[in-house]
C-alpha cells in the first residue's frame, strides 16, 4: 500500500451527537501527523457531486460542544450503483484524497466496504449512531447523549403523568435496537418497556398496568421502542386504553428530539478516542476495519464482520432488573 497523503473525511446516514468531536480528532491527529485533510460534504453524495473542502485546524474550532455534523449528511441512491461509485472514486482522485475516513452506521460502512475493495482505496469507519446496534463496540457515537435527551424527557413527562394520575406511552428510536429504550426506562423508573428483542404481548403488559394500578401508583410510564412489534406507542396505547377505561391515556413521540443536542462528556471523550485512532491506523496501513470500544480499550474490527455479525447488546440481568424494579 502507497503511503497516504491526503485523508478524505465524511459524516453518512442519520447524524449523531459527537460526529463534531470526532471530526476534530481525526481532522488534527491527520494534520499533526503531516498529512491534508479535505472534508466530504453530504457523504457519498458529496463524493458524486465532488463537494469537497480543504481542512485546517481552524476548520475544527469550536465545534467539539456542538450536535449534528459540519460535514452534513445525505442519502445517496446513486452510490448504490457501480456507476455512481466510479464516479465518486474519480471525483476523490481528482483532488488526490488516498484514503477515507468514513463515521456512520451500517448503511455508511456497507458502503465503504463496497467502496473500497471495487477501488482499492483504504477505508477506516467510526461507529456513529444513536442506536447503538454496530456489532464491534460497546457503544457507538452520540447513544449516550441520546439516552440522556430520552431521561430527560422521562422526567419532565413524569411530573404531569403524576399530577394528573394519567398513563403515558413515550416513544423513543430504536427499529432494530431496544438498547435507547431499555437504559432510559431503568434510568427513568418506567413501570414497562417493550423492546424490538424482546417480545411483550398486549395482554402482558395489560397485565403489568392492573399490577401498577392495584398498587396505587400516581402516575405510570411505558417506553415503547419504535421496532416493537406491537406497531409503536400509538398502536399500543389504543389497546390499552380499549381494556382500561379509566386511564387518562397520553402518547408522546420523541422522534427526532433524541437526535438532537450538545454531546455528553462521554460522547466527546469517545469520539476523540476514536476518530485520532482512525487516523493512526489508516496511516499504519490498515483498510476495511472499524474502531470500536470494548471494555475501556479501542479496538479493530472487519468491515465484513461488523456487517455479517448478530448484534444484542441487552444483558439478561438487565432484561430481569427491568421486571423487577418495576412493582
Amino acid at each position: 500500500m502507497q503511503s497516504i497523503t491526503k485523508l478524505g473525511i465524511f459524516t453518512s446516514g442519520g447524524d449523531a451527537p459527537g460526529m463534531n468531536a470526532c471530526i476534530r480528532a481525526a481532522v488534527r491527529t491527520a494534520l499533526h501527523a503531516g498529512k491534508s485533510v479535505v472534508g466530504i460534504y453530504q457523504g457519498y453524495q458529496g463524493m458524486i457531486e465532488a463537494n469537497f473542502h480543504e481542512m485546517n485546524s481552524r476548520s475544527v474550532s469550536n465545534i467539539i460542544q456542538l450536535g449534528g455534523t459540519i460535514l452534513k449528511t445525505a442519502r445517496c441512491k446513486a452510490f448504490h450503483t457501480a456507476e455512481g461509485r466510479q464516479k465518486a472514486y474519480d471525483n476523490i482522485k481528482a483532488v488526490g484524497i488516498d484514503g477515507l475516513i468514513a463515521i456512520g452506521g451500517d448503511g455508511t460502512f456497507t458502503g465503504a466496504e463496497i467502496f473500497s475493495r471495487e477501488h482499492n482505496i483504504p477505508v477506516v469507519c467510526i461507529p456513529g449512531t444513536i442506536d447503538n446496534d454496530l456489532y464491534g463496540s460497546d457503544f457507538t457515537l452520540g447513544y449516550d447523549t441520546a439516552t440522556n435527551t430520552v431521561i430527560e424527557a422521562i422526567d419532565k413527562i413524569r411530573d404531569t403523568a403524576a399530577s394528573h394520575d394519567r398513563l403515558f406511552f413515550v416513544e423513543v428510536m430504536g427499529r432494530d435496537s431496544g438498547c435507547i429504550a431499555l437504559n432510559a426506562g431503568i434510568a427513568g423508573g418506567a413501570e414497562a418497556i417493550l423492546l424490538p428483542e424482546k417480545a411483550t404481548g398486549i395482554e402482558e403488559l395489560c397485565n403489568q398496568l392492573e399490577s401498577a394500578a392495584k398498587s396505587k401508583k400516581s402516575s405510570t410510564i411505558v417506553i415503547v421502542a419504535e421496532g416493537e412489534e406491537n406497531g409503536g406507542a400509538y398502536n399500543v396505547a389504543k389497546e390499552v386504553k380499549a381494556r382500561f377505561n379509566f386511564y387518562d391515556t397520553k402518547v408522546t413521540i420523541l422522534g427526532h428530539l433524541q437526535r438532537g443536542g450538545s454531546p455528553s462528556s462521554f460522547d466527546r471523550v469517545l469520539a476523540s478516542r476514536l476518530g485520532f485512532a482512525a487516523v493512526r491506523h489508516l496511516l499504519s496501513g490498515k483498510t476495511r476495519i472499524m474502531v470500536g470500544i470494548r471494555g475501556n480499550e479501542i479496538q479493530t474490527t472487519p468491515l465484513e464482520e461488523v456487517l455479517n455479525k448478530k448484534v444484542f447488546k441487552l444483558s439478561e440481568d438487565m432484561l430481569e432488573m427491568m421486571e423487577v424494579l418495576s412493582i
